[in-house]
């Protein structure tokens, strides 16, 4: 596998645009088309929040129905959530207009919102934007990571990643795009992923692979323990790598799966980093464990303790707090038994054994927590299984940026 520059134009026959509506901002680009030359099989995974967005519901329906598709259309700024028959008609209106401006069918076309939740979305800024987009178009690498901006909403960088693999005697690229800073918390995160990829395969592969991966690295991430209304990861595969066709739990499944795990990983982790305020990547190791299961709980309750994040910010090694976060995840573990260490690019360093602390250098932990990136890491000491979580310090710039977010 080989990382390479690009994202998703990176596979063969896919391009990208992205263009300025208006729709809420009015300095920035706001929306982002993604186009294959040839329909697509789709696999998706959406939010486990119960109030879901119109653009949610359309997806899903599209996903659930096998009809392939062939854009995506994306808009920043205005959520689409909580709007009702008309928000979802919007959602169809889109996929109509798309179809129009692209020449295809309109019954696989694909929506994404991010932004404000409860406004309407203005339609026929929205409209002449799809047709700016269909003639802005490009498989150029500049295509993709302009579309991936313009769909950040407080996000403060784009992400985006593009990997190929070999199957049988052919290159299969996979390349993503994603946005998220705030709203997110573990159960599909205001998160939205979209991949791409030239594979051939077969429709339960393509969504048992996305589906399988999903909980290992997107609902691994945490930023307040806001799970959004519009959460949502697009996989899409049009077959043009012409490689022999990927079937499910094959040598060919697995290597696919592996490099979809890096992307999505990569994406997690580049939310998880740029969250809302953030001034340094929060990963949280937990090994020792008894099960998978035990460890991600753990894990995901030490990642989203304000406390441990507060501490993170201030570059105070309060492990208290941790052992405290581990304490109330409703994990069964030993306490006397764990050991605690914080580690970064400045070293490693001991904190606890066995529950109780040990002589360390607060200057050195001080040191280890003032990097862009932290690592904790917990042992239970009770089996070799292990989960790994991600998230942020948080600051005074979380609230800063809250506080008048509609404004």
């Amino acid at each position: 596998m080989k990382i390479i520059k690009g994202g998703v134009t990176a596979a063969k026959g896919f391009e990208a645009a992205s263009t300025a509506a208006g729709i809420k901002y009015k300095d920035r680009t706001d929306m982002a088309l993604i186009y294959s030359k040839k329909p697509c099989k789709t696999a998706g995974t959406f939010t486990a929040n119960v109030v879901k967005a119109a653009p949610v519901k359309w997806d899903r329906n599209v996903v659930e129905s096998g009809v392939k598709s062939q854009a995506v259309i994306v808009n920043s700024g205005i959520a689409n959530a909580c709007t009702g028959e008309e928000g979802y008609g919007y959602c169809k209106e889109t996929a109509e207009a798309a179809a129009k401006a692209l020449g295809i069918d309109a019954e696989g076309v694909l929506v994404g919102s991010t932004g404000v939740i409860g406004m309407q979305m203005p339609i026929e800024k929205l409209k002449n934007g799809i047709v700016k987009l269909a003639e802005g178009k490009s498989k150029d690498i500049e295509s993709g990571t302009l579309a991936a901006k313009a769909i950040m909403t407080t996000d403060t960088y784009e992400k985006e990643i593009a990997v190929t693999i070999e199957v049988g005697d052919r290159t299969v690229t996979i390349g993503g795009m994603a946005k998220g800073s705030g709203m997110i918390h573990p159960n599909m995160c205001t998160m939205l992923s979209f991949i791409t990829t030239d594979a051939a395969i077969s429709k339960k592969a393509l969504q048992a692979a996305l589906s399988e991966d999903v909980n290992d690295t997107y609902n691994m991430i945490s930023v307040d323990g806001d799970t959004s209304t519009n959460d949502t990861v697009l996989l899409l595969a049009n077959g043009m790598a012409k490689n022999e066709k990927i079937k499910y739990d094959t040598e060919d499944y697995k290597k696919f799966a592996e490099a979809l795990h890096v992307v999505n990983e990569y994406l997690a982790k580049k939310i998880a980093g740029d969250g809302e305020g953030a001034t340094a990547l929060f990963e949280v190791q937990v090994m020792g464990a008894s099960t998978k299961e035990q460890a991600k709980i753990i894990a995901k309750s030490i990642v989203c303790s304000n406390l441990t994040k507060t501490a993170i910010a201030g570059h105070d090694a309060n492990w208290g707090r941790i052992l405290c976060a581990m304490g109330y995840s409703g994990a069964e573990f030993d306490p006397e038994k764990v050991d605690l260490f914080f580690e970064s690019k400045a070293g490693k360093i001991q904190i606890c054994e066995n529950g109780t602390a040990v002589a360390y250098s607060e200057e050195k932990a001080t040191e280890i927590l003032s990097q862009p990136e932290v690592k904790a890491v917990a042992d239970i000491k009770e089996g070799s299984e292990k989960a790994t979580a991600w998230g942020c310090d948080l600051t005074h710039g979380y609230i800063d940026i809250n506080a008048d977010y509609r404004s």
